[in-house]
């Protein structure tokens, strides 16, 4: 008979621990441990290991082709671009987010485009054949080749997809399958790990893409142990507010193409939509004379975004001031804050001050400082700043400013979209005026106070 065991296994780092603890000694996060029973089968007699002709052996680089499989290029080519160029055989995608943003109505329709050349099998892990038939026929969906298997036994989804071999296979989700040869429950980190690894070892083996959907913490991590992130190929994460209908994609890890493309949709009652053009959706309800207001080009990616930065500053009623980022680092916002107190002149020391990115974008480079401290400004002083003014540029401490990577792309997309200025810093305008579009004017600054004094209205 084996014996049982008592094990803790961190959800976080996979470490194994003799006895629960609040904190796992190898990662140090809290209340991480997660109880695990384990049957450990009596010692017996070592049999002589048995050499297999058909296993993998070592091959001269100079013998591999380097073209490979080509990529399975989608119709929907904001997936397409966050993937890198579409889809790789043999390549293993982990998809998280938040319960309800979309991931399963996403995959269903690229699972539907790629079944019409080839077939598809989607295994539905939480979800019966027929809920998954009643989706597809709300977004308007008929594949004949798209096969729905629902299973949660890891052994029978490798049975069926040896026996299809399918071009694609989508398992949603990884936290609800289970391997026989596991003692614990589905969901657990052994589990979790052990299906991971048979599934993306079949799609190795037989170079059919794998996409595995995954569950996240409160958090916002994928959940389950962190060697399933390094275990694929692609780590997608697809975020969006709760109250808002646009659904941002990012890659967090790509080993075929870049990390710090976005794709940008919307959710309507057809599905995900694709947003072709991003920047004229996030304008599109601007007030143009109202003050706090001010236009940052950022840059996601390869592809340059206007978004309008809205900034509120109100005296407080409170000893200490409030101050509120949303869609920005709440460090960068002290730190502009700081730089606006001491270097511009602006009483900022009893003003609640807000800054909010419209439409639910999150600006991480620090191109939209200016943007960010001229939309205080502009809240603080009661001036609007000019409606047709581009705003590019980071800040220093010393209220200086600094050019920023990718400056004629910005310029670019600005000119397309009907701006006839941009505020950037004089290094800039130092530059082959070829470069940049000719329906826009070049304003360069040196320092904060000067571009203040060029992007508010008198």
């Amino acid at each position: 008979m084996a014996k049982a065991r008592t094990r803790y296994v961190c959800s976080n780092c996979g470490g194994v621990q003799m006895k629960w603890m609040g904190k796992c000694p190898d990662c140090g996060e809290w209340n991480t441990l997660e109880e695990e029973i384990v049957r450990v089968q009596k010692p017996g007699r070592t049999a002589m290991p048995v050499v297999d002709a058909n296993a993998a052996r070592p091959v001269a680089l100079p013998d591999i082709p380097a073209d490979g499989s080509a990529r399975i290029r989608l119709q929907i080519t904001e997936l397409n671009r966050v993937l890198g160029g579409g889809i790789v055989p043999g390549a293993g995608v982990l998809v998280g987010g938040d319960p309800g943003i979309g991931k399963s109505t996403l995959l269903l329709q690229m699972a539907a485009e790629v079944a019409e050349h080839a077939p598809v099998l989607y295994v539905s892990a939480e979800e019966s054949a027929h809920q998954i038939r009643r989706r597809a026929a709300r977004l308007g969906l008929d594949a004949a080749q798209l096969f729905i298997l629902a299973e949660i036994a890891v052994e029978q989804i490798v049975t069926n997809v040896e026996r299809m071999r399918p071009a694609l296979v989508i398992v949603d989700s990884i936290q609800a399958i289970y391997t026989e040869n596991g003692s614990s429950a589905a969901g657990t980190v052994s589990q979790v790990r052990d299906c991971a690894a048979l599934l993306l070892r079949t799609a190795k083996q037989y170079n059919i893409p794998v996409f595995l959907v995954g569950h996240v913490t409160k958090e916002g991590m994928i959940a389950g142990p962190r060697v399933l992130e390094h275990m694929v190929d692609v780590v997608l994460h697809l975020e969006g507010e709760r109250f808002h209908a646009y659904r941002l994609l990012r890659s967090v890890k790509n080993r075929f193409g870049s990390t710090n493309e976005v794709g940008i949709f919307e959710m309507t009652e057809r599905g995900m939509a694709e947003v072709t053009n991003p920047s004229e959706l996030f304008l599109a309800e601007r007030l143009p004379n109202a003050a706090g207001s001010a236009i940052a080009v950022s840059m996601e990616g390869t592809r340059p975004l206007l978004v309008e930065v809205q900034a509120l500053a109100s005296h407080t009623a409170f000893s200490q001031p409030r101050r509120t980022a949303n869609g920005i680092d709440l460090n960068r916002l002290l730190l502009l804050t700081a730089v606006l107190n001491k270097r511009v002149g602006l009483n900022l020391g009893d003003q609640d001050i807000f800054v909010n990115i419209v439409g639910g974008m999150r600006i991480n480079e620090p191109a939209a400082d200016l943007s960010v401290a001229i939309a205080i400004a502009s809240s603080y002083r009661n001036k609007p700043v000019r409606a047709d003014l581009a705003i590019v540029g980071e800040v220093g401490l010393s209220g200086e400013l600094r050019s920023v990577g990718q400056i004629s792309r910005r310029l670019h997309e600005a000119s397309k979209l009907g701006f006839t200025g941009a505020l950037v810093p004089r290094n800039v305008v130092k530059r082959k005026r070829e470069d940049f579009p000719p329906d826009i004017e070049i304003i360069g600054a040196r320092t904060l106070h000067e571009a203040l004094d060029v992007a508010l209205v008198r």
